[in-house]
């Protein structure tokens, strides 16, 4: 198998797993924290867990807990996603080289003969 198919796999499994986001009865319209800002708009209700930009702002302003401005469990220039289910945040690790709940894992290389498993696709560089 040559190299064009090879990224051809990977780019079909990358965009079969970020296709999988929730199902339709799991989404809303609502605000997200991200990067210490609010985001309004249509999305996973996991995600877009405050009702209003207003409410989302007063969790800004510490009147509701957010875990990713107090703790900030993202490594290595992760984005944190404040989330509704447990841990309560999610990483957003695309582009930095690493992947896993807190960006904590060093991405194998596309040769590397020690990784096992599925390649992560935080990792796809296209």
């Amino acid at each position: 198998m040559g190299k064009i198919a090879i990224y051809c796999v990977i780019i079909v499994v990358a965009v079969g797993i970020l296709g999988e986001a929730c199902d339709l009865d799991q989404m809303r319209h609502g605000c997200r924290i991200f990067n210490n800002q609010c985001s309004c708009g249509y999305g996973c209700r996991a995600e877009y867990r405050y009702d209003s930009n207003e409410s989302c702002k007063m969790a800004l302003k510490g009147r509701r807990h957010d875990i990713c401005s107090r703790q900030r469990p993202c490594l290595h220039d992760g984005s944190c996603l404040q989330i509704s289910q447990e841990p309560g945040y999610k990483c957003q690790c695309e582009g930095t080289g690493y992947y896993g709940a807190r960006c904590d894992r060093e991405c194998p290389r596309p040769n590397s003969l020690k990784f096992r498993g599925p390649f992560p696709y935080e990792c796809v560089v296209i």
